[in-house]
Parts: structure tokens; C-alpha cells; sequence
């Protein structure tokens, strides 16, 4: 029976390291832009916190390249897997290392990297991955911590999507159910939603904050890989809000969101949809 559960988990993490696959083929415009605007020092050295399978770690590399080096963080070992035979066929290989490691104790030492990035790693709430849901103040800290002073903390966060075009009352009710806008939930405080995040920057005692938000787009004719990933997206955000909708609009949505509808929405010769990442960042000031 151990040995049946241990097979399933490693199943559906490899289910779940191709959803991560198709969907980097979705955003990778936006994200590499984030990456761009942060402007990395050529030679510095940082760490990808929440790595995953490591595109961003690769993507990361590539702008510290040729001389800086890169550290991949996450807690899942199935993943790291994934991540290092990704690296293995990149020229950056060497330029690259990954560890296993929570976010919310990182194994390093006081002031180990220039940088530090984490993308949609450290949410608030029930379906948290990186922090407690009282307070992200703690994990916040704890990323600065191993920043060189003058080193930089970079948080990103998928913030918007407009997938539905021609549907804007359908998609607005869809993204008020629970799946659309977890981790948030009803009753959490405002400061804990994640556009706040310049806000628990400034409560780390970070410095220079900003914030910016970057545009991936999509049009037809959709190649087979970007129609693979937008199924997958808004399955990802709407396929468990039945229940928060009404009968009417669940029927409509799986009228023009299942792939084996003749009305389905990415066969639609001006189909055009953008999702949005947003970026916060600040400087790390110690005494």
C-alpha cells in the first residue's frame, strides 16, 4: 500500500510538472519581461525561490549569464527531478544548482545572494504554499535575510486574465468564485491580498519599493501548444465553480470552454485574450 501511494504522488506531481510546462508557454512573454525590467547585475549571484521545474531558474541564469550562477529552491523533490534534467540540456548548466528547501526556513546563510526572486510562490491563505495565513511578515523577513545589503527581493504573482472574449459578464462572475481568487478568501484581511505586497515589503524594513505589472497576449491563429496551455489555464481557474454559479452560466461556460464543443471559444478566427503578471520588488537595508 506505501508503495501504491508513493507511485500515485509521483504520478501526479509529473502531472502537475506538465501543467507547469504548458502553462510557462503561456506566460513566458510576460515573465521574462518581469525578469528583464529587474535589470540583475551580469556575474551576481541568486536564488529562485519556489523554483518548480525551473524555467524561471534557466530564464533567470541567462540574464546574470556569463559569469553568474543561479540557486533553484523548492520543497518538493519530484519537481527538483524535473527542474535538473531541464537545466541538463542547457548551455547555462553549469551557471545553475538546485536544492531542496522550504521557503519559510531557507538553508543559507545571512546575506548569501545579490537577489532573490519567487514567482507565484508566497500566497497567503488557506492554499498557501509559502506562508502562514496570519501573516506573511515572518516569510518576508526570512527572504531578505540571506540578501546581500543593497541586494534586491523580487515577488511576482500572476494578477489578471481576460480569457473569455465576448463573454465579459460570465468571466467577471466566474472570477468572483472561491477557485479564481484563492488563496484570498472571504474575510481575510485587505493587507493580506497580494497586490499588497509592497506593503509587506515596507513592513520588512525594505527600501526603494515599486511595483509593475507586465502583458502576455494571445490571438488567433492559436498554435497547438498555446491552445494546449489556454484549456489547461481556464480549466486551472474555473472547472470547480459550479457550485458558486448559477446553472444558466455553468451551462454557458461548458458550452464555450470544453474543447469537444462546436462553440468553443479558441476556435473563434478573432479569438484575442492577455493575462497579466505583476512584479514587487525592494532594496535590503540592514544596520
Amino acid at each position: 500500500m506505501e508503495t501504491e501511494k508513493k507511485v500515485s504522488k509521483v504520478q501526479d506531481m509529473d502531472a502537475y510538472a506538465r501543467m507547469l510546462s504548458c502553462a510557462d508557454l503561456l506566460r513566458e512573454p510576460a515573465i521574462r519581461s518581469a525578469i528583464q525590467a529587474l535589470k540583475l547585475p551580469s556575474g551576481s549571484r541568486g536564488l529562485d525561490v519556489g523554483c518548480g521545474i525551473g524555467h524561471h531558474t534557466l530564464w533567470l541564469a541567462e540574464a546574470v549569464a556569463p559569469a553568474g550562477h543561479v540557486t533553484g529552491l523548492d520543497l518538493s523533490p519530484e519537481l527538483l527531478a524535473h527542474a535538473k534534467e531541464q537545466v541538463k540540456k542547457s548551455r547555462l548548466s553549469k551557471q545553475i544548482s538546485f536544492q531542496e528547501g522550504d521557503v519559510n526556513k531557507l538553508p543559507f546563510d545571512d546575506d548569501t545572494f545579490d537577489w532573490i526572486w519567487s514567482a507565484d510562490t508566497i500566497w497567503i491563505g488557506p492554499k498557501a504554499i509559502g506562508c502562514p495565513a496570519e501573516d506573511p511578515l515572518p516569510l518576508v523577513k526570512e527572504l531578505a535575510r540571506v540578501v546581500k545589503p543593497g541586494g534586491s527581493v523580487a515577488i511576482l504573482f500572476w494578477s489578471s486574465q481576460k480569457l473569455l472574449p465576448g463573454y465579459p459578464l460570465l468571466e467577471a462572475r466566474l472570477n468572483t468564485t472561491s477557485p479564481a481568487i484563492a488563496p484570498f478568501t472571504n474575510g481575510m484581511k485587505p493587507e493580506f491580498h497580494f497586490l499588497c505586497t509592497r506593503g509587506w515589503l515596507r513592513d520588512a524594513c525594505l527600501e526603494d519599493l515599486a511595483g509593475y505589472t507586465f502583458v502576455t497576449d494571445v490571438q488567433a491563429p492559436l498554435s497547438d501548444d498555446i491552445r494546449r496551455a489556454l484549456t489547461a489555464t481556464i480549466q486551472m481557474f474555473w472547472a470547480e465553480a459550479q457550485s458558486e454559479v448559477t446553472r444558466e452560466d455553468w451551462a454557458e461556460f461548458e458550452r464555450i470552454c470544453q474543447p469537444e464543443s462546436p462553440d468553443f471559444i479558441l476556435n473563434r478566427p478573432d479569438y484575442y485574450a492577455f493575462l497579466t503578471y505583476s512584479l514587487f520588488r525592494g532594496r535590503v537595508v540592514k544596520e
